[in-house]
């Protein structure tokens, strides 16, 4: 089940409780041995927290769930983060490639997907161009994976062909760099295509020179969006992905860093929110275009109507919402608006929650 789908799912449940579990994991021995602890010492707490709130027997199947819910998680498999949801019908568990802010436990009527929808504003589709000796391939990915190669009437493409018959044209390096940018343009015309069906950013992996004529020749220029250099020792596609996924992080930094400025812009409008209390409001009502949210920011309320809550500070109290920001990140995102977590201290100038509104 795709990211959004499973988000969608648990965004619509409502159940008293539900139990979100979310820790900071490791991919590899013997720091995930470690992984094993964090979930157990965060399950008995979810637990006493749980049968403190409810009792035993009105969440008897809950319970039940949690006691063995560490059976079903292989810790050798571990990402960077690990994402458990629980309710008396629903039994989810998520691993995540984003490390979270801090492991926690969150007991409510509706789970705590934030670090989902950070997962989902975060994940990248995108293409990835090879330009080798060998010939030209064509890759789909997504984030540091490629899920698979593109093949087409151009796709992979053939090798180019610098034979001259004539031994003085062959010695002539303008018209060896001619031919090289003809077939470029060919290439750049193939992908194209693929591009204007996907809409697909394009990391390239090739040398300097070829990269710069790429450019040169390259219809749509924008849709390039930076390229590694091309180890022809090195052409595995676990290799490309981790080269083009590097770029690829650079570029949504660079967003984000946008995205704060076209918020601060928006302050002199007079179209931003940073009271909490109304940015909720005008996420209920679809009024939000962006939302940025600072990682390091969270909110436990006590709502006291369906548009209104009071701020507490104890999570832990019975019917509290452990982070409003789950619930405001959703609303966003499902009513067609924008979302962007940051750790860019700078967003901090208008507030750790910010919204920019379409009226």
């Amino acid at each position: 089940m795709k990211i959004k789908d499973q988000i969608e799912k648990l965004a619509v449940e409502k159940s008293a409780p539900c139990v979100t579990i979310s820790l900071n994991t490791h991919r590899t021995f013997p720091e995930n041995a470690q992984d094993e602890i964090v979930l157990k010492n965060l399950l008995k707490e979810a637990e006493k927290r749980v049968v403190d709130e409810f009792g035993k027997r009105p969440v008897t199947s809950l319970l039940e769930k949690m006691s063995g819910i560490e059976k079903e998680i292989n810790h050798n498999y571990n990402l960077d983060s690990l994402h458990i949801f629980l309710s008396n019908d629903t039994q989810e568990i998520i691993k995540s490639a984003l490390p979270i802010s801090k492991n926690k436990t969150h007991i409510s009527e509706t789970f705590a997907i934030k670090p989902l929808i950070n997962d989902l504003v975060r994940s990248k589709d995108y293409l990835i161009l090879l330009l080798s000796q060998g010939g030209v391939h064509l890759y789909n990915a997504s984030n540091d994976t490629i899920t698979e190669e593109v093949k087409n009437g151009d796709f992979p493409y053939e090798e180019i062909d610098l034979s001259v018959s004539d031994k003085i044209k062959l010695s002539d390096s303008k018209l060896m760099d001619d031919q090289v940018r003809e077939y470029l343009n060919r290439v750049d015309k193939a992908v194209v295509k693929v591009y204007n069906e996907t809409h697909l950013p394009i990391i390239v992996i090739c040398t300097e020179d070829n990269y710069s004529r790429l450019m040169q020749v390259a219809d749509i220029p924008k849709a390039y969006k930076g390229h590694a250099f091309v180890d022809y020792n090195h052409t595995s596609t676990d290799h490309l992905s981790k080269q083009a996924w590097a770029i690829m992080k650079d570029h949504q930094k660079i967003e984000r860093t946008e995205a704060i400025e076209e918020m601060t812009e928006a302050v002199g409008k007079g179209t931003v929110l940073s009271d909490l209390q109304e940015i909720y409001q005008a996420a209920l009502d679809g009024r939000g275009e962006l939302l940025i949210v600072h990682e390091d920011f969270s909110q436990p309320v006590m709502m006291t109507s369906d548009r209104n809550f009071d701020l507490i500070t104890d999570y832990t109290q019975p019917n509290a919402i452990d982070d409003i920001t789950s619930n405001i990140a959703w609303l966003v995102l499902s009513k067609n608006g924008r979302v962007v977590f940051t750790q860019q201290d700078k967003i901090k100038d208008i507030g750790k929650i910010v919204l920019k509104t379409r009226y």
